[in-house]
């Protein structure tokens, strides 16, 4: 495989990674609230690579848009932290984005199936 195939691969990769981010990091919060790092570091566990400059406007978007609320806390290794919390419309939204993430996903194997046989 070439080097300009392997870049476009991961070109994709990564587009397909940003489509599912807010419906990652909603469902990261909806289990406990969250501060920017333990955020990062489940995603880069799941293999969805994210760095803070990509992370923290996304967060702050949904904060804005009434999805996640926050609040300070104290930390003993520095200064406060501040930890995301999803708000009730936040936990609709995310039923929701639930629903259509397993029918997008049932869709896509249909046709993938479909494609290889």
């Amino acid at each position: 495989m070439n080097y300009i195939c392997i870049m476009n691969i991961e070109k994709q990769k990564a587009q397909m990674r940003k489509g599912v981010l807010e419906l990652c990091i909603l469902s990261i919060i909806d289990k406990k609230d969250a501060y920017a790092s333990d955020i990062i570091e489940k995603l880069k566990n799941s293999e969805l690579i994210i760095v803070e400059g990509t992370l923290y406007p996304l967060l702050t978007r949904l904060k804005n848009d009434g999805l996640l609320s926050y609040r300070w806390e104290e930390s003993r290794s520095g200064p406060p932290r501040k930890y995301y919390a999803i708000t009730e419309i936040g936990k609709k939204l995310l039923a929701v984005m639930k629903v259509s993430w397993q029918e997008l996903v049932e869709s896509v194997n249909d046709i993938i199936k479909t494609e290889n046989n």
